[in-house]
């Protein structure tokens, strides 16, 4: 019948363009932001920026290119855009182009022979700081030598103790350095330098005089976690000076308009990942302590939500063009929200984000109009514009909009309910489309990892094409995770297994009661901490009647410096390393009680997890074959630990199905 929905497929990840970046003019009159594709016959993706006007006028594609443009941000006067891109050669990293606002031929900038990460215009629009990591000079000889470029890497002289990243692989010799760029002929000059330290984040003084960033000096950062500090620098180098503020975790730091206050985001201690990042105000003359503006909510700063189709970022707070209030992001019970707030701390104000994740944001030059990427459970994320002095919503793209018109979502409910120790919990289940409550279905619960973040108001594709097969897919923020107070969060530090499984369990069993559900026909699923959550559960229940174990840690010992969180695990763990506390380390492992699974579980693991090591997932698949449990191993190569959210996106197809298949035979 002409006009009919269909359901969410898994080859829909090749439709689906994910939008991510949002930065205003500063007249308020446009938008530019990014949109990925994939192209299929190579599987590469790629993107391009896109302009969006908020008058008179359609949403268009601004560049064009099988390349990768992000991360546009306009000229002070508007005139110019800047923008990362890897156009000329795929293979290298992305560097630094201009193009015209009035439209024109882009042109690179700079020839850095390195990586680009954050920068920021001068506020007179002729500069340029970037942070830079250099390409280490044993890879430049290897690229200019064909032979050495054939024979590839002979072998890796490592000393530091973070020596790989997932997602990136081996880390370079190279640190991440502060250059400042002229805007017009695009000689650049490094003005930090060192083998030992890195500078991040910078952003310029309003007088264009100076630069604050972020580093860790102490004598070895890798064994100093937390220990990052601000510290500011002349525009044309020389000597740094540190910002005096409380030890712990900080992050980008932005100059007041009148040059008299440092905003950063941070938090207090060592290691305590439990704690919540807040908003802080510091004098940079050092003439009073750092005041925390948000300590007065149980509320975390920054984007704590999570889901499988991008844009969950956590922007840098913006001050409002007089200077005494302040932009940014909160993160609780499954939304994240942008939030406004005096510079002393008081009249907080929520501006966006009700049952909704706010992602990139900015604001125009007069603070009239603040443009904002925003995703719902059943709409992808979009970009859309708020008239500040009239508080109304206008949706400016609709990428995605054709396609999701096509489809039948089904219903999502959100349910509030009891955890293990009366605790209030909150949890979501997603209907199969055309959902008729007079029948009973098969069920699959899912957990989030991290552990510290929370499932949201986000459109998640796995959940609706399970959901499109004829599951109840549900899910929930257990204890360990985010969305809640510190108490929350802080519940299994130390204590992997106890509360966080409490809870999935009492979530469990409260789904399990719902007439709709047919109790013999429940599977699990969850990927990294919630594959973990996964071993755990088949080693102490057998009331699933499947699982599937995605990118999982298994043997707590074992995982001990081989992840590329290295040795700091140990930090949630009292503080001690495996060789001082044995039995610790073992009892929060779910190979212990392996012995007990019945459940036939599928184990899915990335070859190139550097997370979660894939040792972890054959552990696990070993385990059960040696207990005679039916299960199979399905693995991918040349494949990160967020292969479901970033991953090549046949691989990320394959994936789900076999996942389908699996639940298909034990619970159909």
């Amino acid at each position: 019948m002409a006009g009919k929905k269909r359901v969410m497929q898994a080859e829909d990840l090749y439709e689906i363009r994910p939008v991510s970046d949002c930065a205003i003019s500063p007249d308020g009159t446009a938008v530019l932001f990014t949109v990925q594709r994939v192209d299929k016959p190579s599987e590469k993706k790629y993107s391009n920026l896109w302009l969006a006007p908020i008058g008179r006028g359609e949403t268009r594609q601004y560049t064009y290119g099988n390349q990768n443009d992000s991360s546009p941000q306009w000229s002070p006067d508007g005139q110019e855009i800047a923008f990362l891109s890897n156009r000329g050669d795929t293979e290298k990293p992305a560097g630094l182009y201009l193009i015209p606002a009035n439209g024109g031929e882009a042109r690179p900038l700079t020839s850095i022979k390195g990586k680009i990460g954050s920068f920021a215009w001068s506020p007179d629009g002729k500069q340029i700081v970037c942070a830079v990591q250099k390409t280490d000079a044993e890879v430049l000889e290897r690229q200019a030598d064909e032979a050495k470029k054939k024979l590839g890497v002979v072998a890796r002289h490592i000393t530091r103790v973070h020596y790989k990243f997932d997602g990136l692989g081996f880390l370079p010799q190279e640190r991440w350095h502060l250059w400042v760029v002229d805007a017009r002929t695009g000689r650049a000059k490094q003005i930090t330098d060192g083998s030992v330290h890195d500078e991040q984040q910078p952003n310029w003084s309003p007088d264009g005089q100076a630069i604050v960033f972020v580093s860790n000096r102490a004598d070895d950062p890798d064994f100093a976690p937390d220990g990052e500090d601000l510290y500011i620098i002349p525009a044309a180098g020389g000597e740094m000076r540190r910002v005096a503020t409380p030890f712990g975790a900080k992050s980008d730091p932005v100059f007041s308009p009148n040059g008299r206050y440092l905003a950063y985001y941070g938090r207090t201690g060592r290691g305590d990942w439990w704690k919540h990042d807040h908003l802080w105000v510091v004098p940079v003359d050092g003439s009073s302590e750092a005041q925390c503006l948000t300590d007065g909510e149980d509320i975390i700063v920054g984007n704590a939500s999570m889901n499988d189709t991008g844009g969950c970022v956590t922007m840098s707070p913006i001050w409002s063009a007089d200077g005494e209030r302040l932009f940014f992001q909160q993160s609780h019970h499954g939304s994240t929200t942008l939030h406004v707030i005096d510079r002393d701390g008081r009249n907080r104000q929520t501006l966006i984000g009700d049952e909704a994740v706010v992602g990139a944001y900015s604001l125009d030059a007069q603070n009239g109009k603040v443009a904002y990427w925003q995703a719902t459970m059943n709409t992808l994320g979009e970009i859309y514009v708020t008239d500040l002095a009239r508080p109304r919503s206008r949706q400016l793209s609709r990428i995605n909009t054709p396609l999701l018109n096509k489809m039948n979502l089904g219903e999502t409910e959100e349910v509030w309910f009891k955890g293990a120790d009366d605790n209030d919990l909150q949890g979501w289940i997603l209907k199969p489309p055309n959902f008729d409550p007079s029948q009973t279905y098969p069920s699959i619960m899912e957990i989030h990892g991290g552990p510290l973040g929370q499932y949201a108001n986000a459109l998640m594709h796995e959940f609706h094409f399970l959901a499109a097969q004829g599951y109840v897919v549900y899910f929930s923020n257990p204890r360990g995770g985010r969305g809640y107070g510190e108490a929350h969060a802080r519940a299994i530090w130390n204590g992997h297994g106890t509360a966080d499984y409490a809870d999935v369990m009492a979530w469990a069993d409260h789904v399990a009661q719902l007439p709709y559900i047919d109790r013999n026909r429940r599977g699990v699923t969850g990927g990294s901490y919630g594959g973990f959550m996964v071993n755990w559960i088949i080693g102490h229940t057998d009331q699933f009647r499947a699982a599937v174990t995605q990118r999982s840690i298994s043997n707590r010992l074992s995982s001990y410096g081989s992840s590329d969180i290295n040795w700091r695990r140990e930090i949630a763990f009292n503080d001690e390393p495996p060789w001082e506390n044995l039995d610790n380390y073992w009892g929060q492992s779910p190979l212990k009680h392996i012995g007990n699974a019945k459940t036939p579980t599928l184990v899915i693991h990335s070859e190139q997890d550097l997370r979660c090591p894939i040792e972890q997932g054959e552990q696990i698949y070993v385990a059960l074959k040696r207990l005679g449990v039916d299960t199979e191993m399905v693995r991918f190569p040349d494949s990160p630990h967020g292969l479901s959210r970033v991953g090549r996106t046949d691989r990320r197809i394959v994936r789900l199905n076999h996942i389908l298949r699996w639940f298909d035979k034990y619970l159909k």
